[in-house]
């Protein structure tokens, strides 16, 4: 491998854009647009940029703990924690002794104490995104549609009629 492929490599894994990662690596703009295609995981064009991407996301995923099941599991969290086991309706306050499930739904926290008592703000994170992005993960949703529908031929005769088949 080339110094500037793996410059290319260690720079594709900083922000996972590869046309950037080309340009930073000093390829041309014009080369860089094709980028992706060298390291496309199923077909890739330069196999051995892939595998040096492939073996450097393993290092770093069993370096910091960081993997998909992670990232699975805390959306989950988010997704489907119960926000009245974490408020207080009554005081508007945290509860107490909340599980780490629920309190991974907490965004934020802030108590400010004013001229007319104690004001508390709660923010929750996005259920909603959190139900979207592990839908699109379990491939639930997709963007893009794919319709297999047989239209008929359409024959034009010669005396000018149309005839469907």
């Amino acid at each position: 491998m080339r110094d500037q492929e793996r410059i290319f490599c260690d720079e594709y894994l900083i922000d996972l854009n590869a046309m950037q990662a080309a340009i930073r690596a000093g390829y041309k703009r014009s080369t860089a647009k094709n980028a992706s295609q060298w390291i496309d995981p199923d077909a890739p064009k330069k196999p051995a940029l892939r595998k040096y991407i492939d073996e450097a996301m393993a290092k770093r995923a069993r370096r910091t703990g960081v993997c998909a099941d992670r990232v699975v599991r805390e959306l989950a969290r988010i997704a489907f924690g119960d926000p009245l086991s974490v408020i207080n309706l009554e005081t508007g306050a945290l509860n107490e002794n909340i599980s780490d499930d629920d309190r991974a739904m907490v965004a934020g926290y802030r108590v400010r104490k004013g001229d007319s008592g104690m004001e508390r703000e709660i923010k929750l994170y996005d259920k909603c995104k959190a139900l979207e992005m592990l839908g699109r993960h379990l491939g639930m949703f997709t963007d893009n549609v794919v319709a297999e529908v047989e239209l008929p031929k359409i024959i034009s005769n010669p005396d000018g009629s149309v005839m469907m088949e």
